[in-house]
């Protein structure tokens, strides 16, 4: 998989609270906070225009970012961004220090292939997606910048869960390291009219309920 490089460019700022990130905003400019890796956290202050332009690429949620300030270079992962509500506009962002020796935990983008050519979606089933990203630990260096999830050979009624895909070297997946339990499905293929199993529960709701003796049963049983 092809990595893209993001360099943000950054400034230094030592104003903070309200006051000073609404004035930033005004300016075109975004209030942002690095911090970790045993440093003191510093305030930033990016270009706007610059952050929408790198927010348009989907790695760039998940990838190792360069960060320049004052000349400085330091590589960090983007860990939260607050959007207006009805504008536009980002109001603030995270971002986390990385060490290349230290593994990080983060989500990364799960594309699924092949959703075409899969097997059930061809004899009318439909494509449930039960994730859009997962949850992975690796060193900086080994992260993807998506995983791919192919689903030609899924047939209704059936999924691929998180054990049944092949993670890059280096990659682990968080809730597998959690346990069996936590190996949920990721992808699935439905009958057009439901799953398999709504399919199922109903069809023994009925035959049960078609051994249950009623009311009028036990009245009659109890006349004869």
């Amino acid at each position: 998989m092809s990595k893209h490089k993001f360099i943000i460019n950054a400034e230094l700022r030592d104003e903070s609270g309200k006051g000073a990130s609404r004035r930033l905003r005004h300016e075109g400019k975004v209030p942002a906070i690095l911090y970790g890796a045993g440093k003191k956290p510093q305030s930033l202050t990016l270009n706007h225009d610059e952050i929408i332009q790198h927010l348009e690429s989907e790695a760039f949620y998940s990838q190792v970012l360069t960060m320049v300030a004052n000349g400085k270079k330091q590589r960090a992962i983007l860990r939260d961004i607050q959007r207006h509500a009805f504008k536009p506009k980002i109001m603030h962002m995270d971002f986390q220090r990385i060490n290349a020796n230290v593994k990080l935990t983060t989500s990364v983008p799960l594309h699924f292939i092949n959703e075409q050519e899969c097997v059930g979606f061809k004899e009318g089933g439909i494509i449930s997606h039960q994730m859009n990203e997962l949850e992975v630990s690796c060193l900086p260096a080994d992260l993807p910048e998506y995983i791919e999830v192919d689903v030609v050979a899924l047939e209704i009624g059936e999924s691929i869960h998180i054990s049944e895909i092949t993670l890059p070297e280096g990659v682990e997946s968080v809730a597998l390291s959690h346990g069996e339990d936590h190996d949920l499905p990721m992808v699935s293929i439905l009958h057009r009219g439901g799953s398999s199993t709504e399919e199922e529960d109903e069809e023994t709701a009925v035959e049960g309920s078609a051994e249950v003796p009623t009311i009028a049963d036990d009245a009659e049983a109890s006349e004869e």
